[in-house]
């Protein structure tokens, strides 16, 4: 005896995704699943959201006389709340600013100059090479007096490697040491992971929001991000306005032949 024959009728779906009316009939009856929400209006909330903020923080890292080119170009009551903002956080940092220079190391002094100085906020340590053939070292250590002046708040010290380890490896050199309550929160071994000897006044300001020295915030660390950005977009621009004008140059050329 044959099988009965299928009695189910097939229901034909072209795109399941699409807005037509047999789908919504077909959504109703639970036959396909429900439309997902489109990603667009999402996108664009999420767009004006971050033109929002960028709005509102675009006075964020300006210094004082920064600030004073704006008169002309922004609201005077909301100009002067920054300036109010600027004024109480320069004020601050001055009455922390109890260092301003790197300090150089002995090895009786450590415990007490370091690690119990620790207790009080963190110090950061540059162990340099004994050898001037160190060009990593040679920059780091010139790093280390720049961060000493802005960041006055913060203690920063420098000791030869050798005389703070015995026998440690010249390879090793620079190495920054970060203390903090007593013990050591970040161990940086040469500047390989930064940028060798590249490595910029950028790369000591994250170090300095990682472990927590600096707030992320830091109108030090955010101006010095906003004048990289800047320089970075003007190198671009100039860059494709030479592009140009040697595309320019060659289509002169080409019209000669």
């Amino acid at each position: 005896m044959a099988a009965p024959a299928d009695q189910r009728i097939a229901v034909p779906i072209d795109d399941p995704n699409a807005d037509t009316e047999w789908n919504d009939i077909l959504r109703k009856h639970g036959i396909i699943p429900e439309k997902p929400p489109s990603p667009t209006p999402m996108i664009e909330e999420a767009i004006l959201e971050a033109r929002r903020l960028a709005h509102e923080n675009r006075l964020e890292g300006k210094d004082m006389d920064e600030l004073d080119e704006l008169e002309d170009e922004e609201d005077e009551e909301f100009l002067e709340q920054y300036r109010q903002r600027r004024l109480k956080e320069l004020s601050s940092l001055q009455k922390k600013s109890v260092h301003g220079s790197v300090y150089p190391m002995s090895k009786p002094e450590y415990a007490r100059e370091v690690t119990e100085a620790s207790q009080n906020g963190p110090v950061f340590v540059n162990l340099i090479s004994s050898l001037s053939t160190n060009v990593e070292s040679r920059v780091l250590s010139q790093l280390w007096r720049q961060a000493a002046q802005e960041y006055g708040e913060i203690k920063f010290c420098e000791m030869r490697a050798s005389q703070a380890i015995e026998n440690y490896p010249e390879r090793n050199c620079p190495t920054i040491l970060v203390y903090n309550k007593g013990d050591i929160v970040k161990q940086v071994v040469t500047l390989l992971t930064m940028k060798g000897t590249k490595t910029t006044m950028l790369d000591i300001d994250d170090l300095l929001v990682e472990v927590g020295a600096v707030p992320n915030n830091d109108m030090r660390v955010l101006k010095r991000r906003r004048e990289a950005e800047e320089a970075e977009e003007e190198r671009i621009m100039s860059k494709g306005i030479k592009s140009s004008s040697d595309r320019s140059k060659r289509d002169e050329g080409d019209d000669w032949d």
